[in-house]
C-alpha cells in the first residue's frame, strides 16, 4: 500500500479528525462513554444516516473508535473511544474553548457540550 504524501504534521491531524461531525462524535464518546448508533444519531440530529455511518467508519479505520456488533435481532452496534482517540481530548477541549470565546450573535447553541 502506498503512503499518502502530506505537507506537514498538522495535515495528519486534519486527515483524522477532518469531517463535519468527527470532532463532535469523538468528544461525545469521550464525555459520555460507549454509545449506540441511534444515540449518536440523536445527539447529532441534523446529519444523514449515510453521512454519520461514513464518519464512524472513518474514525474506526483510523483506530480512534472501536465498534462492537452484537448478533441480535435487530442488530445492536456500540461505539467506544479508543486510547488513540482519547489522546485527541486536549485538541477537542481547545476547540471547545475557542468556540466558547468566539461565539457571537451569528450562532445559537442548541446542545452545548463544552464544560
Amino acid at each position: 500500500m502506498s503512503k499518502t504524501k502530506l505537507t506537514c504534521e498538522m495535515e495528519v491531524t486534519l486527515n483524522v479528525i477532518g469531517g463535519k461531525w468527527k470532532p463532535l462524535i469523538l468528544y461525545y464518546l469521550i464525555e459520555e462513554d460507549t454509545k449506540r448508533f441511534g444515540e449518536i444519531k440523536t445527539f447529532i440530529n441534523h446529519t444523514s444516516h449515510k453521512t454519520l455511518t461514513n464518519q464512524l467508519r472513518e474514525l474506526e479505520y483510523d483506530n480512534l473508535i472501536s465498534r462492537v456488533v452484537y448478533p441480535t435481532v435487530p442488530p445492536k452496534t456500540e461505539y467506544t473511544i479508543t486510547e488513540k482517540g482519547m489522546s485527541l481530548y486536549p485538541i477537542l477541549e481547545a476547540m471547545c474553548d475557542w468556540g466558547s470565546r468566539n461565539l457571537d450573535d451569528k450562532y445559537e447553541l442548541i446542545n452545548p457540550q463544552c464544560k
